[in-house]
C-alpha cells in the first residue's frame, strides 16, 4: 500500500474546523503519521512512494461513526430475520455493511445481532466494510423488548427465545452467564433492554424492564473485560435507573426529562438518540403490525425535546441510527433530525470525536490528529455551515478512506 497525502481545503479534525487552509495529511500504514501546513513536507516519507489526492476544494473529516447500528437487519420482521438461514443473514450483513462504508461511516457499533464472524470476515477482507464493533445478543427478560416470541405461542419447554439478534435471560445469575458467553464470543461491549419498544409483541413502551440487581451483573461483568453496557431505555424512569447501576450508554433515550438528562451528565454516561427512524417510519413505505404502530405514535414527537434536556445539561450525545428493512439506505437523515435541534458542528462531534469517546477508541477513530487510523472523509461544501450537506452522501462525499485504503474516489488523482 503506497503512502498517501491528502490537501485539504477546510479541515474538521472532529472537534472544530481549523482555521488553516491548504493542510495536507500524511498516512502510512494506515495511520495519520502527521498534518503539515502548506509547503511543509513530511521528513519521515522521504524516498518513499506518495500518492497525493487533492481535496483542496472540499472539506475533509475524520470518517463517521454509526453508534446504533444492526448489521443483521433485512426486515423489521424480527420472526423473518430469525427464520433465514446464517449464510442468508451473513450476505445481507454484508451488503449493508458495505453500504454503510461507501456512505462515508468507517465504523459502526453493533446494537445486537452482530457476531465475531463478520468481524473477522471484514478483517480479512471478504467484506468491504466498517471497522465493527459488537454487541453479540441483546439481552432480554422474558416477555421484554428483545422477547420476539407472540403472546398465543406457548412454549414447548421453561427454555427462553434465543433469535438472531437476541437472546432472554431471568435472574441475576442467568444475565451474568450471558454476558460471559457473550464476551467469550469477542463482544465488544453488552447489550441489555430496560424498557419496552416498538417492535416487540408484548411489552408496552412503557414497561419497566430487568431488576437492578440483573443490571448490576451485566454491568460487573462488562468491567471484567475493561468494557461497558449499552441499554434500550426510552422512558425517563429507565434512563436513571440505568444510570443508578452503572450503564454507560443510554440508547433512544426518547422520553427524557430534564432530571434523567442531569443525572446521565452526572454520571459521565452518554445518551445515542435515534430520531430519523420514526420519520422514516412515517414516510414509508414500511408495514408494521398494528400494535406496533400504536407505540410508533406514542414515541412520535417526544425525541426531540429529549435531546434539547440532554443539550441544556451537558450530556455528551452519540450519534446513531438503528435502521431496518428498506430504511437502511437513509443513515445520513440522522444529520437532518439532529441538526433540527443542534448546531451542525455540535452533531459533527457526536458523530466523530464524541461517539470515539463512548466507544472506548479516543485517539483511534473519530479525530484527524497524528497516530490515529487514517478514517477520513471529503466532502462538497462547508458542512459546518450546512449540515444538510451530510445528509446527501451520493451527491457530496467525494472521498472515503478507510486504514489508509481508498474506498471512494471521486475526485481525480495526480501522483
Amino acid at each position: 500500500m503506497p503512502e498517501l497525502r491528502i490537501q485539504a481545503g477546510r479541515l474538521f479534525d472532529g472537534n472544530a474546523l481549523r482555521p488553516e487552509r491548504g493542510l495536507s495529511i500524511y498516512i502510512s500504514d494506515g495511520r495519520i503519521v502527521s498534518i503539515l501546513a502548506p509547503g511543509n513536507a513530511n521528513p519521515d516519507l522521504d524516498g518513499k512512494e506518495v500518492e497525493s489526492i487533492d481535496a483542496s476544494d472540499l472539506t475533509v473529516l475524520p470518517g463517521l461513526i454509526d453508534a446504533h447500528f444492526h448489521p443483521v437487519s433485512s426486515t423489521f420482521d424480527i420472526a423473518a430475520i430469525d427464520r433465514a438461514p446464517p449464510s442468508l443473514r451473513a450476505l445481507d450483513a454484508r451488503q449493508h455493511l458495505e453500504a454503510a462504508l461507501r456512505r462515508g461511516f468507517t465504523t459502526v457499533r453493533d446494537a445486537g445481532g452482530g457476531d465475531i464472524g463478520l468481524v473477522r470476515a471484514t478483517e480479512q477482507g471478504l467484506i468491504c466494510g466498517p471497522r465493527l464493533l459488537i454487541a453479540g445478543k441483546a439481552i432480554s427478560q422474558t416477555g421484554g423488548h428483545g422477547d420476539m416470541r407472540p403472546a398465543d405461542l406457548a412454549p414447548a419447554c421453561n427454555c427462553g427465545y434465543r433469535g438472531a439478534l437476541g437472546i432472554v435471560v431471568d435472574g441475576p445469575d442467568q444475565m451474568r452467564a450471558a454476558a460471559r458467553d457473550q464476551l467469550r464470543q469477542g463482544a465488544n461491549h453488552i447489550k441489555i433492554f430496560v424498557s419496552g419498544g416498538v417492535l416487540s409483541p408484548t411489552d408496552p413502551i412503557w414497561m419497566n424492564q430487568f431488576t437492578d440487581a440483573e443490571i448490576q451483573a451485566a454491568v460487573e461483568e462488562a468491567a471484567t473485560r475493561n468494557t461497558y453496557v449499552m441499554a434500550h431505555a426510552h422512558t425517563a424512569y429507565a434512563v436513571r435507573r440505568c444510570v443508578r447501576n452503572g450503564v454507560r450508554s443510554i440508547e433512544h433515550g426518547t422520553f427524557m426529562d430534564r432530571q434523567s438528562a442531569d443525572e446521565v451528565a452526572a454520571a459521565g454516561a452518554f445518551v445515542v438518540p435515534t430520531l430519523s427512524i420514526v420519520d422514516s417510519i412515517r414516510q414509508g413505505p414500511v408495514a408494521l403490525p398494528p400494535a406496533a404502530l400504536e407505540k410508533l405514535a406514542a414515541n412520535s414527537d417526544k425525541g426531540a425535546a429529549s435531546v434539547e434536556h440532554c443539550v441544556s445539561a451537558g450530556v455528551k450525545l452519540g450519534f446513531g441510527t438503528d435502521l431496518f428493512g428498506v430504511l437502511r439506505d437513509r443513515q445520513a437523515d440522522e444529520f437532518t433530525v439532529r441538526g433540527r435541534i443542534q448546531k451542525p458542528i455540535d452533531v459533527l462531534r457526536s458523530a466523530t470525536r464524541v461517539n470515539a469517546e463512548l466507544l472506548n477508541q479516543s485517539g483511534q477513530i473519530g479525530e484527524l490528529s497524528p497516530g490515529a487510523y487514517a478514517d477520513l472523509i471529503a466532502v462538497e461544501g462547508d458542512p459546518v455551515a450546512d449540515l444538510k450537506i451530510m445528509a446527501d452522501p451520493e451527491r457530496f462525499l467525494k472521498l472515503v478512506i478507510r486504514d489508509g485504503k481508498v474506498i471512494v474516489n471521486r475526485i481525480k488523482r495526480s501522483t
